[in-house]
């Protein structure tokens, strides 16, 4: 018997993608590895009509599905550094205590990613799942509340393993969605120029990595080595129904590309560089797929629309993430 309470998940680092490693850190959101092996059981007209007890292992497989959890200054890197691009160890904020981590998305040629060994259990088994890395990771926010982060991590296989022992818990502070700051600016302008106060309402930002497991004839059952086929990018915001939205409006029609910056800060660092608090921005250029009919919340009239970001020349910019803690390592 185990209590639901003693469950636990544990990642770190792979120094070569595939070569399990020990858990360096605690995840603090939810979740549980499944182990998703393919078993199969051929069809045969041998004189039976039960079943005989004929079958193999075709391949192997895990996953690992991160629940929503409130978004964090020193975790959500992690996420964006196995998806967006590889940024372990943060640069130091000149004579500041922050440290800068900058994930900028591929655009002429692959990203180097972070794969990460997974422990998860509780205290009756546990079990690892190597070469994990993350198909989509969602990003969603709403008034009165923290941003939620997600993620869908596929991996090599699931064994039984044990827990890397005497990590311990590292504090983590919440970005509060209402301290958030939205900038639109033309692609021929500084991203960041032009803030748009009392507008932005929700934000829901999907982000598909388009990382492929790809199976070769390499005498092993589980997939070879991963590929990246590009990533595929939504961001569904929500618009208090004003002047501001109706110009973004107008610049779908007109199919006007935009730069968008979302910013969010948390507390003050402890010593100011060029940053004085923990931030948290994307920046993307691209142009709005759609807008929704317009709708109402809490008797008010909104719209919804979605923007799907593209490179822009002009801009030079297509999407980058940019987070400031005082972490100096993500996996240690």
């Amino acid at each position: 018997m185990a209590a639901r309470k003693l469950r636990k998940l544990q990642f770190g680092r792979e120094s070569t993608a595939g070569t399990a490693v020990a858990a360096t850190k605690i995840w603090r959101g939810t979740g549980t590895l499944e182990d998703t092996r393919e078993i199969r059981r051929p069809d045969e007209d041998v004189g039976y009509l039960s079943r005989v007890d004929r079958s193999y292992t075709a391949n192997l497989g895990g996953r690992l599905s991160l629940d929503s959890v409130e978004a964090t200054f020193e975790q959500l890197p992690v996420l964006l550094s196995c998806a967006v691009a590889e940024d372990t160890a943060g640069v130091a904020d000149s004579t500041g205590s922050g440290y800068i981590y900058t994930f900028t998305a591929p655009t002429t040629s692959a990203a180097t990613l972070t794969t990460l060994t997974w422990e998860g259990g509780d205290s009756q088994a546990v079990e690892e799942m190597e070469y994990g890395y993350p198909e989509r990771v969602r990003i969603q926010g709403s008034p009165g509340d923290a941003l939620m982060m997600s993620a869908d991590f596929v991996g090599r296989q699931v064994s039984t393993s044990s827990f890397t022992k005497s990590l311990s818990l590292d504090a983590v502070e919440e970005i509060v969605f209402s301290k958030g700051a939205l900038y639109i600016d033309d692609v021929t302008g500084t991203i960041g120029g032009s803030e748009v106060s009392s507008t932005l309402l929700g934000v829901d930002i999907d982000y598909g990595t388009g990382i492929v497991a790809k199976r070769a004839a390499n005498g092993k059952l589980y997939f070879d080595f991963v590929t990246q086929t590009g990533p595929d990018i939504t961001v569904q915001l929500t618009y208090e129904h004003n002047a501001s939205a109706v110009t973004e409006k107008a610049a779908w029609r007109a199919e006007t590309p935009r730069q968008i910056r979302l910013q969010w800060t948390g507390s003050t660092l402890t010593t100011a560089g060029s940053y004085s608090v923990k931030t948290f921005t994307l920046d993307m250029a691209g142009k709005y797929e759609s807008f929704e009919a317009i709708d109402e919340m809490d008797g008010n009239d909104i719209v919804r629309c979605t923007f799907r970001p593209a490179y822009n020349e002009d801009a030079d910019l297509f999407f980058e993430a940019v987070v400031v803690n005082e972490d100096e390592l993500l996996f240690t």
